[in-house]
């Protein structure tokens, strides 16, 4: 997962390395999962985690799990950097309350298509024989208009997302 230009002699420091002014060994634990063209993903984690604790994590594990922990670490990182206090919880409590605003729309909008199905079988039930019931083209549209009439979530909280 090393850097060829790495085992070529070449020592191009990985970006840990880089930001902590010292030489890439070989064996660097931070150099394949911290490459020199994105700087940013240590100087986020060294800021939140510090590079001694990264290190110590990152023996820890054994190498196949090593990936996913950068990429954990990098994204609680960056999401501490934004929000100092809630983190990721703040992106999950967010993603939650968006969660409920569209689950109670989509519960509305089922409502009304059965009471609408409901208001459509009463009249034709009631109708009179020779009188010719909606073709089902007009029930959906009528159907599809009565849904996108209803409030939608308000785009302030959409743009108040934690995601843009």
């Amino acid at each position: 997962m090393k850097d060829s230009s790495r085992k070529q002699g070449a020592a191009s420091p990985c970006a840990a390395c880089k930001l902590l002014r010292r030489r890439c060994a070989q064996d660097c634990v931070f150099a394949p999962y911290f490459p020199a063209e994105e700087p940013h993903k240590f100087a986020s984690v060294h800021k939140v985690f510090g590079a001694s604790n990264v290190n110590k994590m990152l023996q820890e594990l054994p190498e196949h799990q090593r990936g996913d922990a950068v990429s954990s670490m990098v994204y609680e990182a960056n999401a501490r950097l934004r929000d100092p206090i809630y983190g990721c919880v703040g992106a999950i409590s967010s993603l939650q309350q968006q969660i409920d605003v569209l689950q109670t729309q989509l519960a509305l909008a089922q409502a009304e298509v059965v009471h609408m199905r409901m208001r459509q079988f009463s009249s034709m039930t009631n109708s009179p024989e020779n009188a010719s019931p909606p073709s089902s083209r007009d029930i959906q549209s009528h159907q599809a208009r009565s849904i996108f009439n209803m409030d939608m979530v308000e785009q302030a909280n959409i743009d108040d997302s934690f995601w843009h």
